[in-house]
């Protein structure tokens, strides 16, 4: 097995350590297009759910500025997304990450074989 293909299914196996640094050092130091291409492809992977997340946090910091409409809104009988929120952004966020996940392992297998 060549040194191309074991550091390109690296960049992508490293989802599960050193998520956003091995691909970026793979990206760095190697000098093959081939593994450049992989571990720019990985690292874009490997940021997603990191944007998401710092802009899910972002969101909700905001959010707690209009406390005293959603409690308006809350005794009026009206639906509170706000109150929902937290809930539905972790359930996508997981399911995000999880395709993420299962996306990087296959494309590691992929390029090991």
């Amino acid at each position: 097995m060549s040194n191309h293909k074991l550091l390109s299914a690296l960049s992508y196996f490293s989802v599960f350590f050193l998520p956003l640094l091995l691909p970026f050092v793979i990206y760095v130091v190697s000098e093959e297009q081939e593994v450049k291409r992989h571990a720019k492809r990985s690292l874009i992977s490997h940021l997603i759910p990191v944007i998401i997340l710092i802009t899910g946090f972002i969101l909700f910091s905001l959010s707690l500025f209009s406390i005293d409409n959603q409690l308006v809104s809350v005794m009026n009988g009206g639906f509170d997304f706000w109150r929902m929120a937290p809930f539905i952004f972790t359930f996508l966020y997981s399911l995000l990450f999880l395709i993420i996940l299962i996306w990087n392992v296959y494309q590691g297998v992929k390029v090991l074989k």
